[in-house]
This record gives structure tokens, sequence and C-alpha cells, in this order.
């Protein structure tokens, strides 16, 4: 069949773009941005349920766009591929929205400081001791 590669390349071409296709999930590519996040700092961020962002965190490893790593009873999360956030940040402009706006809100710092009360370490005073 004469078209068999475009049908081929355009179902490969489509996997990852299905995995993103929802304003919850490519809010947490953003917030996980160039750094990695903890489902903590993604709750913080975004206001959502930690069910809920741990859902969609699944559905993105599942599609392979996410890696994790544990430390403790924490599980960091990255993106695979950079190049995720560059293909976010060019449909800015199919969606009507400037590509700055979208990369101001992109994380880029490795370890994001997470206001959340159990990932940041309690310090007690030597004082108080």
């Amino acid at each position: 069949m004469k078209n068999q590669p475009f049908t081929q390349i355009s179902k490969q071409l489509a996997e990852p773009l299905s995995a993103i296709a929802s304003p919850q999930r490519i809010a947490i590519l953003l917030a996980i941005g160039k750094g990695e996040a903890c489902v903590c700092h993604l709750e913080t961020a975004l206001g959502l349920r930690q069910a809920y962002i741990s859902q969609h965190l699944m559905a993105l490893r599942k599609a392979d766009i996410l890696q994790d790593r544990r430390e403790g009873r924490y599980v960091f999360y990255k993106i695979k591929n950079a190049s995720l956030l560059d293909l976010i940040t060019a449909s800015a402009s199919l969606s009507g929205l400037s590509a700055e706006a979208v990369s101001s809100l992109i994380n880029t710092q490795v370890y994001p400081s997470c206001e959340y009360p159990q990932c940041v370490p309690v310090l007690i005073p030597v004082t108080s001791l």
C-alpha cells in the first residue's frame, strides 16, 4: 500500500502529542520544565490535588515523556527530552499566545524550592534544645 509510510509516521508522531494534549499535563510539564519536581512541588506550583497530579504523571511516564528517580520517600520527575518544551513554546503562536509568555512559565531550576511542609525539612533551633 502506497500510503503506509504516511500512516506509520503520522501514528508515531501523534503518540507524544496525544499524551500531552490536556491543559493539566502541559501545566505539569511547564512546572517541571528544565529541572525536576516532586509531586508536592507540583501541588504547590499548580494548586491541584496530589492524586490528580499523580494520575497525569503516570500517563506521562507510560508515554515515555517523563523519567523519575526516588530519593527516600519522594519521587522526582524530569522531562526525558527537553525539545518537548520547545514544541509547547512553538504551539503558543498557534494558540494566539506569545512564545515569551509561555517560556516565562517554564521552570528553569534544577531543584526548585518547594513550600510544601513535607518537602521542606523542619529545622529546630539549637537554642530550643
